[in-house]
């Protein structure tokens, strides 16, 4: 496993951050979180690929590829959070850890997004807080990754 890599996924219509309801999702871009990420990471010494997908079954293959090519995948499942049992399996199937993250938090919106279906095969779940959950999430992996590297 390479453990200078990190994954960021990102699902369906994340491809409209900034533009799709300000009001809950804010207004920074896709391209500007992964700038952000990637930045951060590159300061901590490690690197970070970042793919977005409206296809459950693209997230799926991404998902099952990262296997033995990264240390962490941090995922933003969006709508498929709530329903997509292929994203869970490929999760569980793969022995790199996740943590799931969400711009909004999930809990407090519509009633069929308060179940998340891969909650219970994820590291931990960030959400609420914005384009700062994917930071949180970030952070979480460096200190995990330093700690396993005795850092």
């Amino acid at each position: 496993m390479n453990l200078n890599k990190i994954l960021v996924l990102h699902g369906p219509n994340l491809n409209l951050l900034g533009k799709r309801e300000p009001e809950i999702y804010g207004s920074t871009t896709i391209d500007d979180i992964n700038s952000m990420l990637k930045e951060e990471a590159s300061k901590a010494g490690f690197a970070l690929d970042a793919m977005q997908t409206n296809h459950e079954g693209v997230l799926v293959d991404a998902i099952q590829a990262a296997n033995g090519q990264y240390a962490y995948i941090i995922l933003n499942a969006a709508a498929f959070t709530h329903y997509s049992i292929a994203v869970r399996d490929a999760i569980a199937a793969i022995s790199v850890p996740t943590i799931e993250v969400h711009l909004s938090n999930i809990h407090k919106r519509e009633e069929f997004r308060h179940h998340s279906v891969i909650a219970s095969v994820v590291v931990g779940q960030i959400c609420g807080f914005g384009a700062d959950s994917y930071f949180a999430a970030l952070q979480v992996v460096i200190r995990e990754l330093n700690r396993e590297a005795g850092k």
